[in-house]
């Protein structure tokens, strides 16, 4: 008869006792008139909390803070056959969007909304006639009553380089208020709503915080910023940071940190600590 020997088991280790628990947590020129006028804003053209949060599981990336995108008017409804008379050469684009320019476009403020094609029309006239650009150099256009309107070509969900910010115009968008800001006007509730909301949807598809800062590289002497050198700029920026102008008004520039704040709530970020801390994303080269 065989006879199986049984392997002897190993001794069962004690679970070890900590001592506590864990927890885990997860405004350019005033005064001008249009298409003129219109053509030289584009010139430089929490509670705090004890517990440490918890990182991402190994392996598994953070999830990225996307905004809803906005309703935006294309630009065929304000672009008619007369006004786009010269030809239209293809778009460039960037590999993503770091950083959004906010101006004014220096025009009346008394404009009916439903005129807002118009006043855009004029821009681009001015623009691709007067100085001779290949198109309308703002990314967005928003009027008063909050209506986002489709600017430079290419597609509104790609990183179409505008001509905006001069020496910043990669990897950024320019948002333009259709009205003049200066000290003490009125900038409308819907406007800076719609700007918040558009910059939270662009930045987001980059997961980009709004209410960080971020280093761009200049290209151009005539910015604020000598040719190669890096300058650390608002994610939401006015004109005025990167090149020396008064755009985007004193008024709509007071209103950019409350821009911030409402774009990155639209983000679903419900901590400041990037606010707080200033964290800053890596150099980007501009043209």
């Amino acid at each position: 008869m065989r006879v199986f020997r049984r392997t002897p088991r190993a001794p069962r280790r004690r679970a070890a006792h900590g001592s506590g628990s864990l927890l885990v947590l997860l405004g350019c020129l005033p005064g001008l008139t249009a298409p003129l006028a219109l053509t030289l804003c584009a010139g430089g053209v929490e509670r705090p909390t004890t517990l440490k949060p918890a990182g991402p599981a190994a392996g598994r990336p953070a999830a990225a803070h996307r905004a809803a995108r906005p309703r935006i008017v294309p630009r065929s409804l304000w672009l008619d056959r007369t006004t786009a008379g010269h030809g239209q050469p293809p778009p460039r684009y960037d590999d993503k969007v770091v950083a959004v320019f906010v101006h004014h476009t220096d025009s009346p403020n008394t404009y009916d909304c439903a005129d807002a094609p118009r006043i855009i029309r004029s821009l681009y006239a001015g623009q691709t006639g007067i100085r001779n650009w290949d198109d309308i150099g703002y990314n967005f256009l928003v009027d008063r009553c909050g209506t986002i309107y489709e600017g430079r070509a290419g597609g509104v969900d790609r990183p179409v380089t505008g001509a905006h910010a001069q020496g910043f115009n990669h990897r950024t968008a320019g948002v333009a208020a259709l009205g003049t800001f200066t000290d003490g006007v009125p900038v409308p509730r819907a406007m800076t709503d719609a700007i918040a909301a558009l910059a939270a949807w662009k930045l987001g598809l980059a997961d980009i915080d709004p209410r960080t800062r971020t280093r761009l590289v200049s290209s151009n002497g005539q910015s604020r910023y000598k040719a190669g050198a890096t300058a650390s700029l608002p994610v939401v920026a006015g004109h005025n940071d990167g090149f020396r102008t008064s755009c985007p008004g004193a008024a709509l520039a007071a209103r950019l940190p409350e821009i911030r704040r409402t774009a990155a709530r639209l983000q679903g970020r419900t901590t400041t600590r990037h606010a707080r801390t200033g964290v800053s994303q890596p150099a980007h080269r501009t043209r």
